[in-house]
């Protein structure tokens, strides 16, 4: 499955967090509420998608993207695709196998 990337080097993120009135742990916390498992996404997660030092990740995985996205739409109608994009198409044509023909 591929993974989303955050948009904007999570800018965009950061600020539906703050017109949320929203922490990273409570954005965690906020989480498992959309989670149907009632597991969420981790406070240290949140961090790493959020974050802008060292720690910080550009992508993540798509259940990851939808929690937090749809945790944030509840308290301020930013949508995922507003948070998040995903991957482009990849453009490899490689082949990687020899057709039975051309074997020696």
């Amino acid at each position: 499955m591929p993974k989303l990337h955050r948009k904007c080097d999570g800018r965009p993120l950061r600020e539906a967090m703050a017109r949320a009135g929203l922490s990273g742990p409570e954005l965690a916390e906020a989480t498992k509420e959309v989670d149907p498992s009632g597991k969420g996404v981790s406070p240290a997660t949140v961090g790493r998608i959020t974050g802008r030092g060292k720690t910080a990740r550009d992508r993540c995985e798509l259940d990851t993207a939808w929690f937090v996205a749809e945790a944030l739409h509840r308290r301020t109608n930013a949508p995922l695709q507003d948070l998040f994009t995903m991957p482009a198409a990849s453009t490899s044509n490689i082949e990687r196998s020899t057709p039975d023909a051309e074997e020696e």
